[in-house]
């Protein structure tokens, strides 16, 4: 109206680009030494960080947990201090050895003429209380609850008689009289018409420190097979246990009384088709609870349905095309691990091929597939002749959820970039030069198929 020219329409800006992360080698633990064995109880069967991320704990086949604490996160300043300084604070995280303890013993089952073996299936933090550390650890069969704190160290100061007083070396026997009261030989004082007065050790709490680590609750003689999954709520109170045909619901402070919240097992057991894998309580959402199958499939759980949540609220599952099914199909699609995002957004899958996100608002299908190790597809006869088709990997989602990662064969585990317009792929070897070049999928598919 005034003669002025409209402004043109701006686009908004693009998103810039990830700057691709640069992996290099951090910390080991345990290393062994040339020419050193490593004994079967000594490897690492189960690891899990807690969500501070200040704490890693580690099971072994023997039954152990040990702890270590991340050192460089209590030597930071604060923000203000680090801006006014003229050097960059470096966070490069380090963790030192904290402490290990006996989780679990070899055991016996008599009723069942079966032996239950040490090693540690799963670790999972629980919320931290007054300073103390808190964790859940399970073999095949018992789940045990973990309380690990600080504790002053007592010692003795002195005696509660002064040693001036006590009689020389060559008093007699008998009593001593002082005053107006008597000694005994034993060095106690005697009242007149009084008792003894006894020598006690005086015991002051020094300014050292020592971890002890107490079990709290032992949660045995629920499950009929072996337990996969252990999961606590993000109530605090309760957590839940899987196995291949059931999931039990427990309260952290009552071990002799479980729920059993979903149940698969058939009343003929030849009629069994598929078997639960994993499962993990929603990060926030107390209510919610997904588990996997053998078949590939994914079910969302509403406690608020019923008791026994034999039906699920969501199903996610991807069917195969058409004329691409084969014997090895329904074995490859078996679902070894699942894991929530940190915003319980996402629901992360692994199978034997390939690693699945899935938005739990959408179950048409998985929004992304990675592929892990499809230079093996043309193997799976020979992976299959020698059992190695039946192996299990786990997965895992960054913080930030920009990126997912999982492990393979030969020390290699690969890491996806899932954020928007991100196709950096990145395969990195456990080992003190993770990036370097080596032919390594050529040498995986040699070392399996002999």
């Amino acid at each position: 109206m005034n003669g002025a020219a409209a402004p043109e329409p701006t686009e908004a800006p693009a998103p810039s680009p990830q700057v691709p992360l640069d992996w290099r080698f951090s910390q080991v633990f345990g290393e062994r030494g040339a020419g050193e064995d490593v004994q079967d109880v000594d490897i690492i069967s189960a690891i899990e960080f807690n969500k501070s991320g200040h704490h890693l704990a580690t099971g072994d086949r023997g039954g152990r947990v040990v702890l270590f604490e991340r050192t460089d996160a209590k030597d930071h300043v604060s923000r203000k201090d680090a801006e006014k300084a003229d050097y960059s604070i470096s966070r490069h995280p380090e963790f030192r050895y904290k402490t290990e303890f006996q989780s679990h013993e070899p055991e016996f089952d008599y009723l069942k003429s079966l032996e239950i073996e040490e090693k540690i299936n799963k670790i999972k933090w629980c919320q931290e209380t007054n300073g103390a550390s808190f964790l859940l650890s399970t073999n095949d069969k018992t789940i045990k609850f973990w309380k690990v704190q600080e504790k002053k160290v007592k010692k003795i100061c002195e005696m509660n008689m002064n040693p001036s007083n006590a009689p020389a070396n060559g008093s007699p026997a008998g009593s001593t009289m002082c005053g107006s009261s008597a000694r005994t030989p034993n060095g106690g004082i005697l009242k007149p018409g009084g008792l003894p007065l006894l020598r006690l050790p005086v015991v002051v709490t020094s300014q050292e420190t020592s971890l002890a680590a107490n079990c709290r609750r032992v949660y045995a003689h629920a499950h009929d097979y072996h337990i996969n999954s252990i999961s606590n709520n993000s109530d605090g109170e309760t957590f839940i246990s899987a196995d291949d045909l059931r999931i039990n619901l427990w309260n952290l402070e009552i071990s002799n009384q479980s729920f059993n919240i979903v149940d698969v097992k058939p009343t003929n057991m030849e009629d069994l088709t598929e078997v639960i894998t994993s499962a993990e309580f929603h990060p926030s959402h107390c209510n919610t609870l997904a588990y996997s199958s053998s078949k590939g499939s994914i079910r969302l759980v509403d406690l608020r349905q019923s008791a026994l949540c034999d039906t699920h609220s969501k199903l996610f599952e991807q069917h195969e095309a058409p004329g691409s099914r084969s014997f090895f199909t329904e074995i490859i699609a078996s679902i070894s691990d699942i894991k929530f995002s940190m915003d319980g957004r996402h629901i992360l899958s692994r199978d034997y091929m390939t690693l699945k996100l899935w938005d739990v608002n959408m179950d048409s299908g998985p929004v992304a597939t990675f592929q892990v190790h499809e230079y093996l597809r043309p193997k799976l006869c020979d992976l299959y002749e020698n059992d190695s088709i039946f192996d299990k990997f786990e997965c895992c989602q960054s913080g930030d959820g920009l990126r997912v990662a999982t492990g393979s064969y030969s020390n290699i585990f690969r890491v996806f970039n899932c954020g928007a317009g991100g196709s950096e792929v990145t395969t990195l070897e456990a080992t003190r030069n993770p990036t370097r070049k080596a032919d390594s999928e050529s040498r995986t598919a040699c070392e399996i198929s002999r």
